[in-house]
């Protein structure tokens, strides 16, 4: 029987993934930093990994597919991508589905979405099969860049994000690991239904929280001193920075069809999805 690993079950796309399939019957290896958080499945196999560690490789042994989150954000992340991919060609693993970003290149404006590229760049030369989902940035997360006062701040100017849902990228992550090979050398990208400026989306908060919401524009010099407060590294405030300005540039503005395309039903809106989380 084809053995299917995934990482990132314990987060809302790879836990949603885990869990249709395992309603689906298809048996599971959960590759966890902590066996007490991976989710209780039927028939789940769970084993101990995390990304840069040793135990990667003996976590991936007889594993035919596996599915890659990336890393949380750090200044070494990269070494981790290519350290898992590395011990995945180690353990004889055939095929994986990389969860990356729409744009992913050297050139993108949004600078973690180089390190996509660059880990989507590792992975082919790796000879390992593979399938690169690019999400774009989440809904749910959206209203997390509000702060206590409801006020978006950062240089995405009139620039429309066609943000996806966690939900729906769960559900294609589910989709193409139950026949993997279908998928194989295949990029999708996943998007919502719908391109929305920061004010639009201010506006869909302000209606469904009942709190006021407004996007206040900013320069880059004025996003990066707004930030300075939170003492964080120049690579951090740099990728802070570009979610906006990468925006403004159009690169997260096209709407795609791969969702709907591969789930057989519409992606979820963005005001469907922040509702959904109760807000």
């Amino acid at each position: 029987m084809t053995t299917i690993a995934l990482t990132g079950s314990t987060g809302a796309v790879g836990g949603t993934a885990a869990h249709l399939l395992a309603d689906a019957g298809v048996p599971v290896r959960l590759l966890v930093r902590d066996p007490a958080r991976a989710p209780h499945l039927g028939g789940a196999d769970v084993r101990q990994a995390a990304y840069g560690e040793d135990s990667c490789a003996p976590a991936l042994e007889g594993v035919d597919t596996v599915f890659m989150v990336s890393g949380h954000e750090s200044a070494d992340r990269m070494d981790q991508h290519r350290s898992f991919v590395d011990a995945a060609v180690a353990a004889g693993v055939r095929q994986i589905v990389y969860l990356s970003f729409v744009g992913a290149s050297a050139t993108s404006g949004f600078t973690l979405g180089r390190d996509h590229g660059a880990t989507e760049d590792h992975i082919r030369a790796s000879g390992l099969d593979w399938t690169f989902l690019r999400d774009n940035f989440y809904a749910e997360i959206l209203p997390t860049f509000a702060d206590d006062e409801g006020v978006i701040r950062g240089p995405a100017g009139d620039g429309r994000v066609a943000a996806v849902s966690q939900r729906d990228v769960g559900a294609v992550v589910a989709h193409v690991l139950q026949d993997p090979r279908m998928h194989a050398g295949r990029t999708y990208d996943l998007t919502g239904p719908e391109a929305l400026t920061f004010t639009e989306v201010a506006a869909v908060l302000t209606q469904i929280t009942g709190r006021p919401h407004r996007f206040v524009d900013e320069t880059i010099e004025e996003a990066r001193a707004s930030r300075a407060h939170y003492g964080a590294p120049d690579w951090q405030v740099d990728a802070w920075v570009s979610t906006y300005t990468a925006i403004r540039d159009g690169e997260l503005a096209h709407v795609d069809g791969d969702v709907s395309r591969l789930l057989g039903r519409p992606a979820t809106s963005f005001d469907e999805a922040v509702a959904e989380i109760g807000l």
